[in-house]
């Protein structure tokens, strides 16, 4: 394993994505709930109890415990009415991490490829913080690596490993053996029911089949999209010529050019649609992440109490 120092803006070692651990732990801000049960995990089970969260508050029925009774609102609508809450329990987490051919790129902050990484190990380091069992599944279109979801620092640490290992060094030819519908497949088959799923990519290279791939995982499991981007994908320079980096040497492009711009914007405008309604018909939920900006500052827009993800 190579755990040496190196720069990462384009690519991120080993010994990096461990001292993530130190951001995971910041994003766990304090908590006044009850310590939990050793093995009690990062999200809510559908089952009601006297369990460590408020829920919400329903009418009386029968059989309802009665030192669970809200007496103030009880008062206030003239009928009987319980609390009820929401026992916090284990779910397995599985980290699906795109370092494809288009996620050697950024023209600012941090490629996304190296995002891609941070994100997917800041993520496994929260989830093994709250008891929770985490597995992965890497690729980059040529090889595609799947750890199944265990409670092991051990584990934790071979899934960085992975990370740091099937990241690109260069560019090379646009390799298509491993793809994104191809690691949606696979964890299917990995993945346990009501698992937590997270799936980090940039999403450029979604096909006809993608919509339906997530939306078999969404039917049983909570998905979630992280979608990396980069801001020149999002809006060109008015002007100036720009070179990026291609399989067969740099590509130049004159952004003051009217017809190349309208040509961009409605690449990106298509793209844009297709997108949301792949995530709108597969029922999951999708942030963006920028390459300027690190990891843990996105995550926490998305964190509960206590580093919880919701």
């Amino acid at each position: 394993m190579d755990v040496t120092d190196s720069d990462t803006t384009t690519h991120i070692n080993l010994q990096a994505l461990i001292r993530l651990q130190a951001d995971a732990r910041a994003l766990k801000l304090p908590s006044a709930r009850p310590a939990r049960a050793r093995q009690a995990g990062l999200q809510h089970s559908s089952q009601r109890g006297r369990g460590m969260a408020f829920s919400e508050v329903r009418l009386y029925q029968p059989g309802d415990d009665i030192r669970s009774i809200d007496w103030r609102v009880t008062a206030r609508r003239q009928a009987p009415h319980t609390k009820l809450y929401e026992e916090e329990r284990e779910r397995p987490v599985l980290l699906i991490c795109d370092l494809g051919p288009t996620l050697f790129f950024a023209s600012t902050g941090a490629f996304k490829q190296v995002r891609c990484a941070q994100l997917t190990a800041i993520l496994a380091w929260l989830a093994l913080s709250a008891g929770d069992q985490v597995g992965g599944i890497v690729f980059n279109g040529n090889a595609l690596t799947v750890q199944r979801p265990a409670r092991r620092k051990k584990s934790v640490l071979r899934l960085l490993d992975t990370l740091a290992s099937q990241q690109r060094t260069s560019v090379d030819s646009a390799a298509t053996e491993t793809t994104l519908d191809t690691a949606l497949a696979e964890a299917r088959r990995v993945a346990h029911t009501g698992s937590r799923i997270f799936v980090i990519s940039d999403f450029l290279s979604i096909s006809e089949n993608t919509t339906s791939l997530l939306g078999a995982l969404a039917r049983h499991n909570s998905v979630s999209a992280l979608r990396v981007v980069d801001p020149l994908e999002q809006e060109l320079p008015k002007s100036g010529r720009f070179a990026i980096a291609g399989t067969e040497g740099p590509v130049w492009f004159d952004a003051s050019n009217k017809s190349f711009q309208q040509a961009w914007h409605e690449k990106i405008t298509r793209h844009e649609a297709t997108l949301a309604e792949c995530f709108r018909l597969s029922g999951v939920r999708a942030t963006d992440v920028s390459t300027r900006e690190a990891a843990a500052a996105s995550l926490q827009t998305m964190l509960g109490p206590g580093g919880r993800i919701g």
